[in-house]
């Protein structure tokens, strides 16, 4: 289970749906995510051959009128259909911690461009902020404006990443012991979905 992944791979979405949101909006509004339309989900492979999903529940997101992003994860909210797989991952992975932070500033004349209907495929850079360490992302998102007011945003591709990075391999070594498993992938795909509205 590679937790780094998916909080790189929410970076990214995130920061991404809050630029095609401003471009419809011209950068004259605040955007914010629509909670029951939007969800980040990750992968992992164990014992080499079984292949999971997991994803966060409650992602909260918003744009400024200037294109300063703030995205809220709550990692409490991780769900990965096994509960104690849940209270272990929060244990383990990511030691009580209640949330991770992305921060990140759009060039909103980017996706100004892009009209409701169309498609467009947006490059983001944003820093991601766990247990006191701080990540780099950078990805491509494809950005598609439903109406003037609201905006879906998906992964163009997955996103890789490795635990490494975010320096919880010690919690992923830790719940391949309790669960006595022989591996856990320390690289997992990433896909994101998110609406966005004004």
């Amino acid at each position: 289970m590679n937790f780094k992944h998916l909080f790189a791979g929410t970076i990214i979405s995130a920061a991404t749906i809050f630029t095609s949101g401003a471009a419809i909006a011209g950068g004259h509004a605040a955007w914010t995510s629509v909670g029951d339309q939007s969800s980040i989900a990750f992968g992992s492979i164990k014992k080499d051959v079984a292949g999971e999903v997991h994803h966060f529940e409650s992602v909260a997101a918003t744009v400024s009128e200037d294109g300063k992003v703030e995205i809220k994860i709550d990692l409490t909210s991780l769900e990965t259909n096994i509960d104690i797989r849940n209270e272990r991952m929060a244990e383990h992975v990511f030691k009580g911690g209640a949330e991770a932070t992305i921060v990140g500033e759009i060039d909103m004349d980017e996706v100004k461009e892009i009209a409701p209907g169309d498609t467009g495929l947006v490059d983001i850079e944003a820093t991601l902020m766990l247990g006191g360490l701080e990540v780099g992302i950078e990805a491509e998102m494809l950005v598609a404006p439903l109406s003037d007011s609201r905006v879906l945003v998906t992964t163009s591709d997955f996103i890789f990443i490795s635990t490494a990075d975010l320096g919880i391999e010690p919690g992923i070594d830790e719940l391949m012991k309790l669960a006595k498993l022989p591996g856990i992938t320390r690289t997992t795909p990433i896909s994101v979905r998110m609406v966005f509205e004004k």
